[in-house]
C-alpha cells in the first residue's frame, strides 16, 4: 500500500501531506472478518493504514504528548485503545470483535 508524500511551500512555510489509498486495506479487512479465528493467542486482530498510524501520533502530539515515540509501549497502548472504539471497527480484522483486545474474554 503506497504511501505518497507530498511537499507544500508557502514561502517560509513547508507543508507536509501524505495521502494513501485505504480502501483496499478496509476491504481486506472485511474479507478477514469473515474468517473464524480459533486461537486467542496471536491472532491477527488488525491492520490499519500507515497514514492512520501517523494521523494518530500526530494527534497524541497535538495534545502535548510530544514526547510519544512511533514504535513505543506508550504507543502501542495508544493504538490498542483506538482499537477498541466502534469508530474504528473497518480496521479490526476479528469477526468477534467485543471492544476488547488480548487473551480471553
Amino acid at each position: 500500500m503506497t504511501v505518497q508524500t507530498l511537499y507544500h511551500a508557502d514561502g517560509s512555510k513547508i507543508t507536509i501531506e501524505r495521502l494513501q489509498d485505504v480502501e483496499p486495506i478496509i476491504e481486506h479487512n472485511k474479507l478477514l472478518q469473515t474468517i473464524e479465528q480459533r486461537s486467542d493467542w496471536g491472532r491477527h486482530y488488525a491492520s490499519v493504514p500507515n497514514v492512520v498510524l501517523e494521523k494518530w501520533l500526530n494527534e497524541e502530539w497535538e495534545r502535548g504528548n510530544i514526547h510519544m515515540q512511533f514504535g513505543s509501549e506508550e504507543y502501542y497502548a495508544m493504538v490498542e485503545r483506538k482499537l477498541q472504539d466502534p469508530q474504528y471497527r473497518a480496521f479490526r480484522t476479528d469477526a468477534s470483535f467485543n471492544g476488547a483486545l488480548g487473551f480471553g474474554s
